[in-house]
């Protein structure tokens, strides 16, 4: 599992392994980028469908709970097919412009 962290911001990903072997790591991993907001790169999948990324949502609703982000990034599949309370967009810009965003609706507290 790769960890580039950018100010109070991390993005996660990896190479080489499934989605379910992926979101395994991701939860052990939890405790050490819990408090910062989190962009999933889901790039290395190609093959992604709606379903698999449903598998995101309770960790998506726990971090979100605790006032930071949880931004998905692919291009796989569109962020129509996937419910709202998950956030996916097609780039990493986006997902850093997303949390800019939701940083300041918290700051205002919108």
């Amino acid at each position: 599992m790769i960890f580039d962290k950018e100010g109070n911001t991390t993005i996660v990903f990896q190479e080489d392994i499934s989605l379910a072997g992926f979101l395994k790591n991701l939860n052990q991993a939890y405790d050490k980028i819990k408090h910062d907001h989190l962009v999933i790169n889901l790039f290395s999948f190609s093959k992604l469908s709606a379903n698999d990324v449903l598998e995101f949502l309770d960790l998506s609703n726990n971090h979100k709970a605790k006032k930071k982000s949880f931004v998905l990034v692919s291009n796989a599949i569109s962020f129509e097919e996937i419910p709202d309370e998950l956030t996916l967009v097609p780039t990493v810009q986006e997902a850093k412009d997303v949390i800019e965003m939701e940083e300041i609706e918290r700051d205002l507290d919108l």
